[in-house]
């Protein structure tokens, strides 16, 4: 076995959990590019495209010049971008999550045919169980926000019970609720810590939109049009926006590798599944 192997099937401190998910990065950030582009590459062009509808839209100079909120475009733009999201979440967790498989599987090698293949098996599945884990969350967020809080902890790990441990949608969702039973404190926080790095990363591609709308606002000024918004949300903001969403999106894959840690770890805890693989395997090469 390459000593570079990273073992998921083990018990593992928030601290460890943070760090091994930016070492399996590291050491597979090729394979997982690659797999990306050829895998969740078209449902991530669908996504871009309606982002940048979106914007237009909404806050571009569509929606200035004509003079506010077109209601009829901005159902349309939303719809869009959401059925858009949720195609891009179900490609690209459902990719990173077979790819993770594949590497268990393989002693460290991520073969593609097996993540393309597992991708094809589960897409239909995936896209279903994170659409209604979306309605069970916003709706316990409508019952006074806790319970929306409680439902996320356990549902953000229901795309990995399904693909590692081969259930179906509802078996993964029950499964979910039954994992993180007694460790529900020590699995948010290391959700939010996950959560909370991830976003602070993709706040740095926020960064050249807001320059773009200081410097267009400072311009404005000093010329005397600051009465005129297309001037600062037109093509150009628009442009950036994009762009920086699209980064967002991709650093966004970080999350479902630090989950999958998260998931092992608390498997491990209930079921001790690594420890008896290692015991039979010692008895198998005596």
């Amino acid at each position: 076995m390459d000593n570079q192997y990273i073992e998921f099937k083990r018990e593992r401190e928030l601290g460890e959990i943070i760090s091994i998910t930016f070492k399996f990065i590291r050491e597979n950030y090729k394979t997982a590019f690659k797999l990306f582009i050829r895998l969740v590459g078209p449902a991530f062009l669908l996504l871009i495209a309606a982002i940048s509808y979106y914007s237009w839209t909404t806050l571009g100079s569509s929606f200035l010049e004509a003079g506010g909120l077109n209601m009829s475009n901005f159902i349309i733009s939303g719809a869009t971008l959401f059925i858009a999201y949720l195609l891009y979440y179900t490609s690209m967790t459902g990719t990173i999550n077979h790819m993770i498989q594949s590497y268990i599987n393989n002693n460290g090698k991520i073969i593609d045919a097996e993540v393309r293949a597992g991708l094809k098996e589960d897409f239909g599945k995936i896209f279903l169980l994170t659409l209604l884990s979306g309605i069970l969350i916003f709706a316990g967020f409508i019952f006074f926000v806790i319970p929306g809080i409680y439902l996320m902890v356990p549902l953000s790990l229901v795309t990995a019970i399904l693909v590692f441990r081969r259930k179906g949608v509802m078996d993964s969702i029950g499964d979910s609720f039954q994992l993180i039973k007694d460790n529900w404190w020590i699995t948010f926080a290391s959700i939010l810590v996950i959560s909370l790095i991830v976003y602070l990363v993709g706040l740095i591609f926020q960064l050249p939109a807001l320059f773009y709308i200081f410097i267009k606002g400072i311009t404005m000024a000093t010329e005397g049009a600051a009465n005129d918004p297309s001037q600062v949300f037109g093509t150009g903001y628009v442009i950036i926006n994009t762009i920086s969403s699209a980064i967002q999106y991709i650093i966004y894959s970080i999350t479902p590798i630090g989950l999958a840690f998260v998931y092992f770890n608390l498997n491990e805890k209930k079921n001790f599944t690594g420890a008896h693989e290692t015991i039979q395997n010692l008895g198998n090469n005596h």
